[in-house]
């Protein structure tokens, strides 16, 4: 029953991207729609500039797809801050139903997997998914303030400042980019509790959804133009590739880490990557996204990752429980 393939038909009508300086000059750079390169989005707090961020993704998305507030049925929305206020605030003012997220980094995934199963199911014709985080304000709650000057540990990595905000809907025709199938994920905690490390503990939660989705859908990497994680980064990407051609599974030329697409690892000084709740919702929305509506991708799969920590439980010691959630998006 747990490796239950979901069958789903929403067609993802448009992404819209805002970023930081950093991630402008980052490998991908032009394509990010919106970009402040003072990461403050006139704001005075950084958490108030995320809650910016977040309101004008969505504002992005609904001119994008021509439609307004009162034409999409909910929204699916998370952050990093605590209680999720980014989205929470940053969402205030549109007058749609909102179902606030908490699935760490893997948050954009999540909320599209809702998304699509609601709409797929009839409860709605339209939705829209956003997603955000921001390195300043990520540092302050989970690390130390930027004043503080900590050095940071090479497997660490680089939070992506960034919101992402898609609108999903219920086809008439059969054309565009849909998500076809989703696996939910199942939490998985291997004992890892060095929070400078995140791509060890999420890369057993992306191999647990991966082996029971290729088990299920009887397929491997071979079979799909693309297969991207959400943010593992350097580390997590390695040690995934490796867990994956233990159980003999080769994962090929064509896997891609959101962590690594959107940051020069090297260049750009972000030791292992990127990672955050706006690193694949921003990769998605304005890399992934162009390459599936093009048709230079037939199918892809988007397997969002998440370390599930909190503030509390890093003091406290414990280890960190990570998520992986899958969906397969198809050209048609």
């Amino acid at each position: 029953m747990n490796n239950k393939i979901l069958k789903t038909n929403a067609k993802i009508v448009c992404g819209a991207s805002v970023v930081g300086r950093k991630e402008k000059e980052g490998p991908i750079g032009e394509c990010f729609d919106i970009c402040d390169t003072t990461d403050k989005f006139d704001q005075k707090t950084w958490e108030k500039a995320e809650i910016e961020m977040q309101k004008r993704a969505l504002t992005l998305a609904l001119e994008k797809s021509g439609f307004s507030e009162n034409d999409i049925g909910a929204m699916f929305a998370g952050d990093l801050l605590n209680q999720c206020i980014g989205s929470a605030y940053g969402l205030l003012d549109f007058d749609i139903p909102y179902f606030g997220l908490y699935g760490a980094c893997s948050t954009a995934v999540e909320g599209l997997m809702l998304a699509s199963l609601l709409i797929s199911g009839g409860h709605f014709k339209r939705c829209a998914s956003v997603a955000s985080s921001h390195f300043c304000s990520a540092e302050q709650q989970y690390r130390t303030p930027l004043e503080y000057g900590g050095q940071r540990s090479p497997t660490a990595q680089w939070t992506v400042t960034g919101a992402g905000a898609f609108i999903t809907e219920k086809s008439e025709t059969d054309r565009g980019v849909f998500i076809t199938e989703a696996l939910p994920g199942i939490v998985i905690d291997k004992g890892i509790n060095d929070a400078s490390n995140m791509g060890a503990a999420m890369a057993p939660a992306a191999l647990d959804t991966l082996l029971r989705f290729f088990k299920e859908s009887k397929t491997s990497p071979s079979d799909y133009d693309a297969i991207y994680t959400g943010d593992l980064g350097h580390e997590g990407s390695l040690i995934l590739r490796e867990f994956m051609s233990i159980e003999g599974y080769d994962m090929g030329e064509d896997y891609f880490d959101c962590g690594n697409i959107i940051f020069d690892r090297e260049a750009q000084d972000v030791h292992s990557g990127g990672s955050g709740c706006g690193c694949s919702a921003v990769v998605l929305a304005s890399y992934i996204l162009p390459k599936l509506k093009s048709g230079e991708l037939k199918n892809a799969l988007l397997i969002g990752t998440g370390a599930m920590m909190s503030p509390s439980s890093l003091k406290q010691g414990l280890s960190i429980p990570a998520i992986a959630h899958l969906i397969k998006l198809e050209h048609k």
